[in-house]
C-alpha cells in the first residue's frame, strides 16, 4: 500500500475506539490561525443537512407558489401557514426562530445553489461538495484539506508544536469529514465528549520500527496516537474551561453537537472549523402527512435545525463570542420540482443554503426559482450559484484567502458573494437580488431549432451556459470577455429533445439563470 494511500484510508476510517473524545481516525492537523486570518480568531462552523434538503419546502417562492401547488399537492404547506420574511420568500411553519434570525439581521440565504452536471448519488453529490470538485474530477483531498495543505505542506511532521497546540479542525461525531482531508491526512479529529480524557498507550519515542515493510506504517500510527493524546489534553482544557450560558433543547442531534462547538470555542481552542451533521433529509416517503403537509419528517428535521441554531446563535451572544462565529448548512442536493405519490420529493438539482452570524449580509443572494409552467418527470431546481463559488466566496472574505489562490484551489470560474459584512454595519430592509445587474431577453420561446439569448451587462467577463431539467451542462455558449452594452449569443436546437430548459448568464457583477421551452 502506497503511504499517501495509507494515511488517506487510516485518517477517514471510524474505528471502534475514542481516544479522549477524539477517535484514531482523526489524526488532526493543528492550527492554521497564525495566517488564515492573521490575528482575528474567526471560526467556520459547518452544519451538513445529509440526505438531501428539500429548498422548496425550506425557502418557498411565493411568487411560484400557484405553480409549485399544480406539481407537489401532496405536499405543499397552505400558503396562510408559511413564514414569510419577505414579500416574496417564506420560511417552512417551523422555522420560527430562523425567522427571527433573519429579522435581527443575523441570516444569509444564498438561492439555488448547486454544480453543473448535477449527481443525483448520494455517495457522488456527497463526495463533490467535500472535495469542491466538479462533476467529472474525482479528487482525493477536501476543499479545506486543500487549503490547509498550501499553507502547512508538512504536517503531520512536527504538530502540534508550541505555536499551533491546536487541531486545525473538528467534526462532531465518530468519523472525520472529508472536507478536510488533505493529501497526507485529514485536519480534522473526530470529538464525541470533549470532556473524555481516555489516553492511547503509545510506545516510547525511541522505538525502532518492525523492520518489516509496514515499518512507515507503524511509525505513522505512533505518530498520530502521540499527536492525538495532546490534542486531546488541549481540547478538555479547553471544555473545562468553557461554558454554555444558553438553554438547548433536549433529544436533539444537531443541539448537542453545536453545543459542545460554543463551549470549546469559549473555552479558548483556536480550532478555526468545525463540522456538525444531521441527517435524514432523503425523505422519498412520508415526507409530510397525508392531510396536514405542516407535519411529517421534514417538519421534524426542520423543527431540530431551527431549535438547534436558534440555541446555538443565543448562546454565542451570551457568551460574547457571536462576532468569532460564521455558521453555514450545506446538504448534497435538492429535491425535484414535483413530489411523487408517497408524500414525498426524490432526489433533485439545486438548493438553498443559509448562513447565520452576526457578521452576515442580512439578505437573499439570487432571485427565486424559476417554476415552468409544466414541469417533467425528474425535473429539478436549476442551478443559480456554484457552490464553489460560496466556498471561496467564505475562504474570501471571513479567513482572508487571496482570490488568486482561491481560483487554483477551486476552480477558475469563481464568482465572489457578498456573504459576509463588516460585523457593525447596519442591515437593509431589502434582499440583495444579484440578477439585477443583468437584462436579458430570449426568443423565440417555445423554441425549436434555433434560440437568442439577448443580454445587456457591464463590461466584463460573461459565460452563458444552458442546462436541462435534470441539471446536465447541454451548452457553453460563451466565455470570453465583452464591453459594456447588450450583446447576443444563439443557441442551435435542433439536436436537443423535447422539454424544459434553462439558460444561465454568469458575469463579475451577477447571476442570472432563466427558463425556456423546446418544442
Amino acid at each position: 500500500m502506497k503511504r499517501r494511500n495509507f494515511l488517506k484510508t487510516t485518517a477517514a476510517t471510524a474505528l471502534p475506539v475514542s481516544v479522549n473524545g477524539l477517535g484514531i481516525s482523526s489524526l488532526a492537523k493543528s492550527s492554521l490561525f497564525d495566517f488564515i486570518n492573521g490575528d482575528n480568531d474567526r471560526v467556520l462552523v459547518l452544519v451538513q443537512l445529509g440526505g438531501g434538503n428539500d429548498g422548496l419546502n425550506t425557502i418557498i417562492p411565493l411568487d411560484q407558489y400557484d405553480r409549485l401547488a399544480n406539481v407537489r399537492s401532496n405536499v405543499i404547506i397552505p400558503e396562510n401557514q408559511l413564514l414569510g420574511i419577505t414579500p416574496e420568500v417564506a420560511l417552512h411553519p417551523e422555522m420560527t426562530g430562523i425567522k427571527s434570525l433573519f429579522e435581527e439581521a443575523k441570516l444569509n440565504i444564498i438561492q439555488s445553489v448547486a454544480y453543473p452536471n448535477q449527481n443525483r448519488s448520494h455517495f457522488r453529490s456527497t463526495d463533490i461538495w467535500t472535495s469542491g470538485s466538479a462533476s467529472d474530477e474525482f479528487l482525493d483531498t477536501g476543499w479545506m484539506g486543500r487549503y490547509f495543505d498550501s499553507q502547512y505542506p508538512e504536517y503531520p511532521t512536527g504538530y502540534p508544536n508550541d505555536d499551533c497546540p491546536d487541531p486545525f479542525a473538528l467534526t462532531l461525531g465518530f468519523v472525520v469529514s472529508e472536507t478536510c482531508q488533505g493529501m497526507a491526512s485529514n485536519f480534522s479529529g473526530a470529538v464525541f465528549d470533549p470532556y473524555s480524557a481516555t489516553s492511547l498507550i503509545v510506545a516510547d519515542d525511541n522505538s525502532s520500527g518492525d523492520g518489516t515493510c509496514y515499518e512507515v506504517e507503524i511509525d505513522f500510527l505512533r505518530t498520530a496516537a502521540q499527536q492525538t493524546n495532546l490534542y486531546s489534553t488541549q481540547i478538555v482544557a479547553a471544555a473545562n474551561a468553557g461554558n454554555n450560558l444558553a438553554t438547548y433543547p433536549e433529544n436533539n442531534r444537531l443541539s448537542e453537537q453545536l453545543q459542545a462547538v460554543s463551549l470549546l470555542v469559549s473555552g479558548g481552542l483556536k480550532t478555526k472549523v468545525y463540522v456538525v451533521s444531521l441527517g435524514g433529509f432523503d425523505t422519498h416517503a412520508n415526507q409530510v402527512v397525508d392531510g396536514d403537509p405542516a407535519r411529517g419528517e421534514h417538519a421534524e428535521l426542520l423543527e431540530e435545525l431551527n431549535a438547534a441554531i436558534t440555541a446555538f446563535q443565543e448562546d454565542l451572544q451570551l457568551l460574547g463570542i457571536d462576532k468569532q462565529v460564521l455558521t453555514m448548512t450545506f446538504s448534497e442536493f435538492g429535491r425535484q420540482i414535483g413530489s411523487n405519490g408517497g408524500f414525498g420529493t426524490d432526489h433533485g438539482t439545486a438548493a438553498p443554503m443559509m448562513f447565520f452570524g452576526s457578521c452576515v449580509n442580512a439578505a437573499i443572494l439570487g432571485a427565486n426559482p424559476e417554476i415552468p409552467e409544466q414541469v417533467f418527470n425528474q425535473e429539478g431546481v436549476p442551478m443559480q450559484f456554484d457552490f464553489r463559488s460560496v466556498y471561496g466566496s467564505v475562504l474570501m472574505d471571513w479567513f482572508d484567502v487571496p482570490e488568486t489562490l482561491i481560483r487554483e484551489l477551486l476552480y477558475e470560474d469563481f464568482q465572489h458573494l457578498p456573504i459576509v459584512a463588516p460585523c457593525d454595519s447596519v442591515a437593509t430592509d431589502q434582499p440583495v437580488y444579484l440578477s439585477d445587474a443583468i437584462d436579458t431577453y430570449h426568443y423565440p420561446n417555445p423554441f425549436s431549432n434555433w434560440l437568442v439569448i439577448g443580454f445587456t451587462v457591464p463590461a466584463g467577463r460573461v459565460k452563458v451556459s444552458v442546462y436541462d431539467a435534470v441539471g446536465r451542462e447541454v451548452a457553453v455558449l460563451t466565455n470570453q470577455h465583452f464591453s459594456a452594452g447588450t450583446h447576443e449569443v444563439q443557441l442551435e436546437g435542433h439536436r436537443l429533445e423535447k422539454g424544459n430548459f434553462f439558460y444561465r448568464i454568469q458575469t463579475d457583477h451577477g447571476v442570472k439563470t432563466k427558463a425556456v421551452v423546446k418544442q
